[in-house]
């Protein structure tokens, strides 16, 4: 007597499967996602200010520490490393508020503050 076989899930339906994969392809199409005609989605304007600024410092960004929209499009805040020393904890870094226009193009930026890594902010 042979053995039964476990339960298979089931399988959606190929037409089902083949929507989703339109959809996928449909989304990939459009590129990142826009709120406002134009105007990129959070996520996509941070990958912006990122990139643009350390084509412009020649060096990447560690981290962008706040996005906001604005009326002409995004304003970022941009942690650099600007000095590596061992520990890390002693690198120098920097912050620059960078300005997107409405198409996510860097427009402007500005170094805001130095400080050591290892630095914790304070409550003023």
């Amino acid at each position: 007597m042979a053995a039964a076989e476990p339960a298979r899930p089931r399988r959606a339906s190929s037409r089902a499967a083949d929507e989703g994969v339109e959809q996928d392809r449909q989304t990939s199409r459009r590129g990142a996602p826009r709120r406002r005609s134009g105007v990129p989605g959070a996520a996509a304007a941070m990958r912006a200010a990122a990139e643009q600024l350390a084509e412009l410092l020649g060096r990447f960004p560690d981290s962008v520490s706040s996005l906001k929209p604005t009326e002409a499009g995004w304003e970022a805040q941009v942690e650099v490393v600007e000095l590596e020393r061992i520990p890390d904890t002693t690198s120098v870094m920097a912050s620059y508020r960078v300005a997107l226009d409405e198409e996510g193009e860097l427009i402007s930026y500005e170094r805001t503050r130095r400080y050591s890594r290892g630095m914790i902010d304070r409550l003023t």
